[in-house]
């Protein structure tokens, strides 16, 4: 069956996925005509109530309470505690090493794991033992900045978890949490609990030696209750001081699909707790009114800091403009919800010992979901969802729908992402290659390749690469009315688009960068730039796009102008002047114009069977060997059984997707062969930990009718 467009589809079930609840605590009550004390709505009666829960009654607020169950009897829960350290100046390494030492200090089955694969993290672990580890399987942002969707997800496929909990790295967490999540560990539902730290501006506590618990200057330990009482204490009003917490992994959090927010970039937090609230698929836990973490400061003041790889980016407001952005496009939580009761929330309070369940129709923090004026984060300008249409991520555009310009020169960009030779990958899409763009991306992220720039044809895909944090510019002079499925080898769209590729490239090359040019249907086994960087200066390498196994591999138009490595020299630019002027007066694409200029026409520049010499700059050009760089026709290798396998014993860099035509067989081609690492379902990138059986099916359903519309 034909898939939908990606923002039509809500998240695949998942095993394990409980029906919705619905109903209310009241109700419940009502039913049983008071003779049960309900623990926490919806479809289940508590048969564990104690006796001290069925004589409590109502209270005199009217709305009915239940205890959450407790007893000695269960299992102690495990829970896994997910963060995601910054760097400095955004984060500081001593408040995020007392947060971690606060989270191992709390009783229980208490584990950390850190996301991310920077030096903060990797040496938190180094320090804290085997509780804590590093998993560096998640999205990023070209500025370093995690996606929030990613984290969400990883912590959904923890299989090793009863609990999780996501919080900012800096936040310091108190026993009561782990009490009050062991205690609704016991509630039969799936279940979601947020709450809001409280600063502490003058936090002069520190842990003591053994770790277990805070202490004085004196080394007296702590007791917060005497020392500030909780209604004392003024609430972290900002997103990132939220605390969220929920149980089963395995089911989902809320209908619908979780945009690619940035981490850390405000109104995340508060746009999940709202859409799962919204969604009534869990029980919804506000407990604001526990002191649950504390934050040595205002979270709130944090709001200009950036992160930003090496520190050479300026202010990035723009990553805050883009999780508003995607508030107002997904979901309600941009919007005025009409007055209505919510059935599955429920205020936490704890009376005595007890949890005690209070029903409520609006969360405690309902101003800081949504504002009095029907915007979102407490009166941030949200754009208004009236009127949009979506495509992909955009398909209209108005400046209360299109998504943030990146303020960056490409200059700026080249500077930021290129690597200790100053060398760039270059790679350049337009909307139908939009997904093959993104498992590239998601594969060089995998190798570890992280100095790459995307060049977009149109605008459609620069703000779909923005949305998806890639490095990236738009050729304003582009062709424009790209067709999607008309755009492959011999047409006139391919002849226009290819023609833009050298056009790039010799600019990039007078800013001084050496460019690799990969097409996105360049498979990548392993990094070719230094073995390419090693062919020396003037010379240019190149794969060669002939079929035949036996003769030279430099016959009269086999250069292959989608995978070639340029230097940034004298003899280069002007033999690339040279080609775009060619190919510029010529009705062809601009792969002939490479062999016609650098190798002469019927090769009268060929100097071996693998060689050119192109006479007016002495630029020698290189054709690479075929099993190391094999195009789509070489040894037949797409149609092995195992691909990966046979050209791992070739020892191959690359596989090129070429000699194939049809966007759609493409596709096809390389999914069904298992060399494709992008969800676009999700708008990730394929982890160790994500399911990817979708992939081993492909040929079961006609591919992505719509998936670059």
């Amino acid at each position: 069956m034909p898939l939908l467009p990606w923002h039509h589809r809500r998240a695949p079930p998942r095993r394990g996925r409980r029906r919705p609840l619905r109903g209310s605590v009241a109700d419940l009550a009502s039913c049983l005509a008071g003779c049960l004390l309900v623990a926490a709505a919806a479809v289940l009666c508590l048969s564990s109530l104690s006796s001290r829960a069925r004589s409590r009654g109502h209270h005199e607020d009217g709305g009915s309470r239940g205890i959450v169950p407790g007893g000695s009897g269960a299992t102690t829960p495990r829970v896994t505690i997910f963060s995601a350290p910054r760097p400095p100046p955004e984060g500081s390494p001593v408040r995020q090493e007392l947060a971690v030492r606060s989270w191992l200090a709390l009783p229980g089955n208490v584990s950390v794991v850190l996301l991310g694969a920077g030096p903060e993290a990797v040496a938190l672990t180094a320090r804290l033992g085997h509780r804590v580890t590093v998993d560096s399987a998640i999205d990023y942002a070209f500025t370093g900045t995690p996606f929030f969707h990613s984290m969400v997800a990883r912590a959904q496929a923890a299989a090793d978890t009863d609990i999780c909990v996501l919080v900012d790295a800096e936040i310091v967490l108190l026993p009561e949490i782990v009490n009050a999540l062991a205690r609704f560990s016991k509630v039969d539902a799936d279940w979601f609990l947020v709450s809001l730290s409280r600063n502490v501006t003058d936090f002069h506590y520190q842990l003591a030696d053994n770790g277990s618990h805070l202490v004085q200057a004196d080394g007296k330990e702590v007791s917060f209750k005497k020392e500030i009482p909780a209604d004392k204490w003024a609430s972290e009003r900002s997103d990132r001081g939220l605390i969220v917490a929920w149980n089963n992994p395995s089911s989902i959090l809320h209908e619908g699909v979780l945009p690619s927010f940035l981490y850390g970039r405000g109104i995340h937090n508060g746009w999940l707790a709202h859409e799962v609230l919204s969604s009534e698929m869990r029980l919804c836990f506000d407990a604001t009114s526990l002191v649950l973490g504390l934050y040595p400061g205002s979270l709130s003041s944090m709001h200009d800091m950036t992160s930003s790889k090496n520190n050479r980016l300026p202010s990035g407001s723009w990553e805050y403009s883009v999780n508003r952005h995607l508030a107002a496009i997904y979901g309600s939580y941009c919007c005025r919800l009409p007055s209505r009761h919510f059935p599955m929330l429920h205020k936490v309070v704890k009376q005595s010992e007890d949890y005690m369940l209070s029903k409520v129709d609006e969360l405690t923090l309902s101003n800081f979901f949504i504002s009095k004026e029907g915007n979102a984060h407490g009166g941030d300008r949200l754009w208004k969802k009236q009127n949009i249409s979506l495509s992909g991520y955009l398909h209209s555009y108005s400046p209360e729908t299109t998504a943030p310009d990146l303020p960056y020169s490409l200059g700026m960009l080249l500077e930021l992402v290129a690597d200790k030779n100053r060398s760039v990958v270059l790679g350049v899409a337009g909307k139908s290659y939009r997904d093959m763009l993104m498992s590239w991306v998601c594969h060089l992220r995998h190798l570890r390749v992280n100095n790459f720039i995307v060049c977009a044809l149109d605008h459609e895909t620069y703000e779909f690469s923005i949305l998806q944090g890639l490095p990236v510019f738009i050729d304003p002079l582009s062709p424009k009315n790209v067709s999607i499925d008309d755009c492959h080898f011999g047409t006139k769209c391919f002849q226009q688009v290819t023609k833009v590729k050298s056009r790039i490239v010799l600019e990039i090359l007078r800013l001084g960068y050496n460019v690799l040019l990969s097409d996105v249907d360049v498979y990548w086994f392993g990094n070719p730039m230094p073995s390419l960087y090693s062919l020396g200066p003037a010379t240019f390498g190149a794969q060669s796009d002939e079929y035949n196994e036996t003769g030279p591999i430099n016959l009269p138009r086999r250069l292959n102008s989608g995978f070639y490595f340029a230097r940034s020299d004298n003899a280069t630019i002007i033999a690339m002047e040279m080609i775009v002027k060619h190919a510029t007066n010529s009705g062809l694409s601009e792969q002939p114009s490479f062999y016609d200029v650098l190798c002469g026409e019927n090769g009268t520049n060929c100097i071996s069977d693998d060689k050119c010499l192109e006479p007016n700059t002495n630029l020698t050009v290189v054709f690479l060997n075929w099993d190391l760089f094999p195009n789509g026709a070489y040894k037949g290798l797409w149609e092995k059984h195992d691909v990966r396998a046979t050209c791992k014993e070739l020892g191959c860099f690359i596989i090129h997707n070429n000699w194939i035509n049809k966007r759609k067989k493409k596709l096809h081609r390389q999914m069904s062969s298992g060399l494709w690492d992008y969800d676009p379902s999700s708008r990730q990138c394929l982890q160790e930990w994500s399911d990817k059986s979708i992939f081993r099916m492909i040929g079961q359903f006609h591919l992505f009718e719509d998936t670059n519309s």
